[in-house]
């Protein structure tokens, strides 16, 4: 399961670098989005889908899943999401005023 998610997680990564290079703001939004969800998967491989109890240690319980990662994830996802909204309302605003979201026209003008 591993490798699937693995090659899931790099089949975002790619999408996501292409998305990053284009002109248009809103396919670099997209794209730097796809990359963030592709490392999640990659961190979640790399720690491995492990079956076991809860994340709580209790007495007698020998096997249970290491919290950090998860906590890494859900950190990474909330940041993620703040950011994209983020990144949304500047594209919106950048196209309100300047009436463009091509990244070769906004090259060098100013903002009044």
């Amino acid at each position: 399961m591993e490798i699937f998610i693995t090659i899931v997680a790099g089949i975002l990564i790619t999408i996501g670098t292409y998305l990053a290079l284009s002109r248009m703001v809103l396919r670099i939004i997209l794209g730097l989005s796809l990359f963030t969800h592709g490392s999640h998967l990659m961190m979640m491989a790399i720690n491995g889908l492990k079956k076991g109890a809860a994340p709580l240690v209790r007495e007698g319980v020998t096997q249970y899943t290491d919290p950090v990662p998860q906590a890494l994830i859900l950190t990474s996802i909330v940041i993620s999401f703040a950011l994209t909204a983020l990144y949304l309302v500047l594209a919106y605003r950048t196209y309100v005023v300047l009436g463009t979201d091509d990244m070769t026209q906004l090259k060098g003008q100013e903002y009044e």
